[in-house]
């Protein structure tokens, strides 16, 4: 993915005004949670497993994603356009929402052709996937 979706086509197609819901964004945050940790607990990445904890760490960021949406009063009927809404809320963090786009594409190319995720790609941004995690966190709890 090299390009952001179009924050306005978002809002036209696929953004939904709903209310506010704490529990919902707290369960949100707490399923994310529990999905790093299950994710990383004692298994050593390997070149086997690299995709499937690159796919992980690609859901625990869209339940946050998705809790920092609906604490906005809004739900998205497109992945896209939780990357859309955090590229466009926050431009101060343009590097990690494109990364965050690659790691969606590459969950899509391994979901829907089978291809693997090279390890170097995870070795390469393992730190920015925890820091974006923690990032998230805190916009959420804001």
């Amino acid at each position: 993915m090299n390009n952001i979706m179009d924050w306005g086509e978002c809002e036209k197609q696929f953004i939904k005004k709903v209310e506010i819901d704490p529990s919902r964004i707290k369960f949100l945050v707490k399923a994310s949670e529990l999905r790093i940790k299950n994710l990383l607990e004692k298994k050593k990445v390997t070149n086997e497993n690299v995709s499937f904890i690159i796919e992980g760490f690609y859901e625990a960021i869209k339940e946050l994603l998705t809790a920092l949406l609906l604490k906005n009063g809004m739900r998205s009927k497109n992945h896209q356009c939780l990357i859309s809404f955090f590229y466009k809320n926050y431009p101060e963090y343009e590097k990690e929402a494109y990364l965050i786009g690659r790691m969606s594409y590459l969950r899509n190319r391994l979901n829907y052709y089978g291809d693997l995720i090279e390890f170097e790609f995870y070795e390469k941004n393992k730190n920015e996937f925890e820091k974006m995690i923690n990032l998230l966190k805190k916009l959420i709890e804001k």
